[in-house]
């Protein structure tokens, strides 16, 4: 059996631009980007989806792997899957900052514990909005339309040199704005709750100077904090709703759907 250089080629760069493309939203995107994810599951899933998908897929540029030109692409493939996972991981970064924010004006600042998404400390407040945010995300099949939409990306956003372009990278970093607007929505119930209750603490404190303010007041402001916390829990279902479809909708706008 001869095969030529330029068949390698093709069969090389068939298999290497999903795959690069794929593993970069892989490592991005919330979930399977996880700490908990190991990179060997990572590469292994972004690998078989590669092979799957790649007898599909129009016939990529008969370019030299290790040329300039194919340099090129490799970047590209590798900057349009880390801008389609980066978006989704925004919109779990909204959803702990709202933690976050409640956490604070609750009095729940200093109880944090490791988030399995980013590794950092966060409050548990923010820990656990971001369970139930997963859990609706993986009951609205967002997992499945985030494959999807990656997959379709090689027909609307063909392998090739160009790709990326500074609008839209213009378009993620204005995004960033969405992503503090909803986090304030989300929030917004409850810090504006405990606002009041700070305020009508500070009544009692000037009323009975006697009265040991941080002895009552911090205990009640985080048993009302919790109240507040699941009181406003329906609000953040229409919200993480609304903030995802912005951003499929980002996302598809970046690879031409």
């Amino acid at each position: 059996m001869h095969f030529t250089t330029a068949e390698i080629t093709a069969w090389v760069g068939a298999l290497l631009w999903p795959f690069l493309r794929i593993g970069a939203m892989l490592v991005a995107a919330p979930l399977f980007g996880a700490g908990t994810v190991t990179v060997r599951i990572r590469l292994g899933f972004a690998l078989v989806l590669a092979v799957i998908v790649a007898p599909l897929l129009p016939l990529p540029p008969a370019v030299e792997p290790l040329s300039l030109a194919g340099l090129t692409i490799a970047v590209q493939q590798i900057l349009i899957g880390l801008m389609i996972g980066f978006v989704l991981q925004m919109v779990f970064s909204a959803v702990t900052q709202a933690g976050e924010t409640i956490a604070l004006s609750m009095g729940l600042g200093f109880a944090s514990m490791v988030d399995p998404q980013q590794g950092a400390q966060v409050p548990v407040v923010s820990n656990y909005f971001l369970i139930v945010s997963t859990l609706i995300f993986l009951a609205l099949n967002g997992h499945v339309a985030l494959i999807e939409l990656t997959l379709m990306s090689f027909h609307t956003m063909p392998i090739a040199v160009e790709g990326i372009t500074r609008v839209e990278l213009w378009s993620l970093v204005s995004w960033g704005s969405t992503m503090f607007t909803y986090a304030l929505m989300v929030a917004l119930p409850a810090v504006a709750a405990m606002l009041v209750v700070n305020v009508s603490m500070g009544v009692v404190t000037r009323a009975a100077p006697q009265l040991n303010i941080f002895a009552v007041g911090f205990p009640m402001m985080i048993l009302l904090g919790f109240i507040l916390i699941l009181l406003s829990l329906p609000v953040l279902l229409p919200q993480f709703t609304e903030l995802l479809a912005l951003a499929f909708g980002l996302m598809g706008q970046f690879v031409g759907r």
